[in-house]
């Protein structure tokens, strides 16, 4: 028995070195090469669908906290509102959004604000940040040979009962095709620049399962000092096959008087049609 327990043991170690052993540079740029192959394709092997997007959107403002007062003459307590200086995310709104995509394009219809149906567009709603590019768009800049990232193996992680190579990356403004862009009314400014982050990727399969970037050297005529977006894939079905989709994003984005953030979550992948069509009840 002891014998048995011996030898398990040393099996254990062997798997938590495998773990946490940093791969050959070879082997680290073969991965890097099988996710970039996988990613270039993604686009095009998805097939045309449509999904919800439901996006909560909010701004950044000083945090409030409720303070007793004693009365000065032993009256009831009274209760009072303080400002803290600590910030905290108070809600804007909340828009759902029919996704489609056909062609390999991503079109957004707005369906309802805060529940409500409306006949305002997805690209009006300047009171917030609104994002695209979720469903391949941003992985494919990442991984275009045109874009000369730099790739650094991190760590690895275990995900979902999957062994995860964590990479950080760059590319630079030079080679970039991200864009940012700050509309006010008609006024529309847009530049290029250059990010870097993370991306988590499948060791087996070279499947990119998460990715986080930050946006470099914003010029100052954008009026923001910082953007950052983060996107987790998961496995979804459509018409009986499973495809790696967005699950949940995170945008924030701030910059002169500006302090903005979006959640959001996509949900109900269906098979596109011409006649395709998404349940927008009330408190969806």
């Amino acid at each position: 028995m002891g014998k048995l327990l011996s030898t398990l043991a040393g099996l254990l170690s062997l798997v938590a070195l495998g773990w946490a052993q940093k791969p050959s540079n070879g082997d680290a740029a073969a991965l890097i090469e099988k996710s970039r192959r996988r990613t270039l394709a993604y686009s095009a092997s998805l097939p045309d669908f449509v999904c919800t997007e439901v996006i909560w959107r909010y701004r950044q403002g000083a945090a409030v906290a409720a303070v007793a007062v004693p009365s000065a003459k032993g009256g009831p307590v009274q209760v009072a509102e303080v400002r803290t200086s600590a910030a905290s995310w108070i809600p804007l709104d909340k828009l759902t959004v029919k996704l489609s995509y056909f062609h390999q394009q991503e079109t957004h219809q707005l369906v309802l604000v805060n529940g409500k149906p409306t006949s305002l567009t997805y690209d009006s709603m300047n009171a917030g940040a609104i994002t695209s590019g979720e469903f391949g768009g941003i992985l494919k800049s990442i991984f275009e040979p045109a874009s000369q990232a730099s790739f650094h193996w991190e760590r690895w992680k275990n995900e979902r009962g999957r062994r995860v190579a964590v990479f950080k990356f760059e590319v630079d403004a030079a080679h970039s095709n991200y864009y940012l862009e700050h509309r006010v009314g008609s006024d529309v400014r847009r530049a290029i620049v250059g990010y870097h982050g993370t991306v988590e990727i499948d060791s087996e399969a070279g499947e990119v399962l998460h990715f986080d970037h930050v946006a470099d050297h914003i010029p100052k005529e954008l009026d923001y000092s910082n953007e950052a977006t983060s996107v987790d894939y998961d496995f979804t079905e459509i018409v009986g096959r499973k495809y790696l989709l967005p699950s949940h994003s995170v945008t924030e984005l701030s910059g002169t008087n500006l302090e903005r953030k979006n959640e959001s979550e996509f949900r109900e992948y269906g098979k596109f049609e011409a006649s395709s069509s998404v349940d927008f009840g009330t408190g969806k």
